[in-house]
């Protein structure tokens, strides 16, 4: 049996079901070991919670690297999340380089939705974000982020042409396979299209109004996740859809929880739908 070994980077939201909090549980269940490097720590994340602590990490991210080097330790993979800064993407590029020269590279570029880019970003963020990507095996990202990752105005009333131009810039840029999120063709619907530069596949589902905060996250470690498993990235997607899909539903069985998805009740379906 192949036992594997993934690397994720992003902060750790002590409360908040988002980021590290979600990754970590997520693809341990999927049975892969999951290694850590935290960017930073709050005390919460930062949507509808105030007076939040927070502790930046960015610069023993060198040390920790060097001394996995120092003890040749690798990984079979490396899964990207929020990243506060370009400094970090910078460091992330050196560890990945370091530590994972052949191993997987899924990159969430976690920086945007709606329209607009999150808090304390700007235009310098976005560059050096598409030299990460560039150099991902995946790149999930949604309709805001890829619109700014290939410089395409955004808009929410879209064709299939439209998104193919997106995808297209993506695969241009360097990344190898494009997992679109949240892509809708029909109303009511939304769904994910994963594409290559040989072909291109779509899987609709139900679009849920209920929103929940960290529901990027679920679906990037579930996917990164079903990867490691030996899926192919087509049932990979799919897989991760329909398990942020049960975590929105059981969220909204729930009074007042409106700071993350409960994703621990459905943990049960995401290892079932692996096997």
């Amino acid at each position: 049996m192949s036992y594997k070994k993934i690397l994720t980077i992003q902060d750790i939201s002590c409360v908040g079901q988002c980021s590290l909090t979600v990754a970590l549980p997520i693809l341990s269940a999927c049975g892969v070991e999951t290694c850590v490097l935290p960017s930073a720590v709050l005390s919460t994340h930062t949507a509808g919670f105030s007076g939040y602590t927070f502790r930046d990490l960015t610069e023993d991210m060198p040390d920790i690297c060097a001394h996995w080097v120092k003890e040749g330790i690798t990984f079979d993979g490396v899964y990207t999340g929020y990243l506060g800064s370009t400094k970090q993407i910078q460091y992330v590029k050196e560890i990945i380089a370091a530590t994972a020269a052949e191993g997987l590279v899924i990159v969430d570029p976690a920086m945007a939705d709606n329209g607009k880019l999150y808090p304390g970003f700007d235009e310098a963020f976005v560059e050096e974000m598409k030299s990460l990507c560039a150099k991902a095996d995946y790149v999930v990202p949604n309709l805001t982020e890829a619109c700014l990752l290939t410089d395409t105005p955004y808009q929410t009333d879209y064709d299939k042409a439209y998104i193919d131009g997106i995808v297209a810039k993506l695969l241009a840029m360097g990344a190898k396979t494009v997992v679109f999120t949240g892509v809708s063709f029909h109303e009511g619907k939304t769904g994910v299209l994963v594409s290559t530069k040989e072909s291109s596949e779509y899987y609709e589902h139900d679009f849920l109004p209920n929103s929940c905060h960290g529901t990027g996250d679920i679906y990037s470690s579930a996917f990164a996740g079903a990867l490691l498993n030996g899926k192919p990235p087509y049932d990979a997607a799919r897989i991760a859809a329909d398990y942020t899909v049960a975590c929105i539903k059981e969220t909204a069985k729930l009074d007042n929880h409106w700071y993350g998805a409960a994703f621990e009740p459905a943990l049960g379906a995401l290892i079932e739908s692996l096997k």
